[in-house]
């Protein structure tokens, strides 16, 4: 019999055992050496490679190609680069790893602490047919309001109870079928020009808009966006940070 004369006394459920943990073993190993194509090798807060890189080494580059055509290689120094920041407007308060910085500028202005953001790519977001995911709802006769109150033409108000604007437009998100910001025009005493506003960082009241993250004097800060009817990501990043920052800062 094939199971007495090859086998012999070799245990076969000691090896199936043994075998799935190995395979274990390996698909732990594999899982995590690809998470580590992005943010790795791993960085002291000043910048400097940290001694202690851990366990496992990095997985040798991999070139991946983008729906947009684009080629990206991780891990890479040239990736890296291109998602960090260098030279923040931040101080040390203690010798040690692990404590936080305080800002010596302008928090909102120089992107720091609460008002950071990441450095993404300076392109629209792009739907499955290529074209912008996010734009105004203006002229686009496919979108109605379908519940709810329609912000256009309401007020604006800061955290300190001023009419700082008033909502001109929404900026949709085709593919999501949702709001993704409040385009608004400042009223003159509080800068000048058109704003967006992060839909989740407002209430629409009966009567105006609250914006509780913002005092008055900040409005005419808010980046603006490079190209009408159009935000890139980088511009989203920047816009979002600006009021989420304002929370602590403002």
């Amino acid at each position: 019999m094939v199971g007495v004369t090859f086998f012999g006394n070799f245990d076969l459920a000691s090896l199936a055992i043994w075998g799935f943990w190995l395979f274990f073993a390996a698909l732990v190993y594999y899982l995590q050496t690809e998470n580590m194509r992005e943010g790795y090798p791993l960085e002291m807060e000043d910048g400097s490679e940290s001694p202690n890189q851990g366990p496992f080494p990095l997985p040798k580059p991999k070139t991946f190609k983008t729906p947009d055509g684009r080629e990206v290689t991780v891990p890479s120094a040239e990736n890296e680069a291109a998602h960090r920041r260098d030279n923040l407007a931040l101080e040390k308060v203690a010798v040690g790893e692990g404590f936080p910085q305080v800002p010596t500028g302008d928090p909102m202005v120089d992107g720091v602490g609460p008002a950071s953001w990441t450095p993404r790519q300076d392109v629209p977001e792009m739907n499955a047919h290529g074209h912008p995911k996010i734009g105004p709802m203006a002229g686009k006769d496919d979108f109605f309001i379908s519940a709810g109150r329609d912000p256009r033409g309401m007020p604006v108000l800061s955290k300190d109870d001023q009419v700082v604007a008033h909502c001109t437009d929404m900026w949709i998100d085709e593919a999501e079928q949702e709001v993704r910001y409040l385009e608004i025009e400042l009223e003159p005493e509080h800068g000048s020009g058109k704003r967006l506003v992060p839909m989740t960082l407002v209430r629409v009241q009966p009567r105006w808009i609250m914006v509780a993250s913002l005092h008055s004097s900040r409005f005419d800060g808010v980046p603006q966006v490079r190209t009408a009817g159009q935000i890139t990501k980088l511009e989203e990043e920047k816009v979002s940070a600006w009021y989420t920052g304002g929370t602590l800062y403002s």
